[in-house]
């Protein structure tokens, strides 16, 4: 039988005190194309998710911080996007250098 060397791979997920899962890497992902794309939309399409699961992500989020992480505008003459507010980029922010220094340790 094959040998396989092993590695320790740790996923970090934040819920709420009612066990709702509300920040990850998933959503992290998502933030951070939607800073590439300017879109929510084409964000959610670069993962290969659905548009109204993106949304019902970005909700929860927005539920269980209690601010709003996208400011969108619906399309037109000058075409529709979406950005993130500030506190999406700190909390986005802190969850990357969070995880970044939980990388680091496991390494060690």
């Amino acid at each position: 039988m094959a040998r396989h060397e092993l590695h320790l791979k740790l996923t970090l997920r934040l819920y709420s005190d009612d066990a709702q899962r509300c920040f990850g890497p998933g959503i992290a992902t998502l933030l951070e194309r939607v800073v590439v794309h300017r879109s929510l939309r084409a964000a959610a399409a670069s993962m290969g998710m659905a548009y109204s699961k993106a949304w019902r992500i970005i909700r929860t989020a927005e539920g269980v911080f209690g601010c709003k992480l996208l400011l969108s505008r619906t399309g037109g003459a000058h075409g529709g996007g979406a950005c993130l507010t500030q506190d999406a980029e700190q909390i986005l922010s802190d969850f990357t250098a969070f995880r970044k220094e939980v990388d680091t340790e496991i390494e060690k």
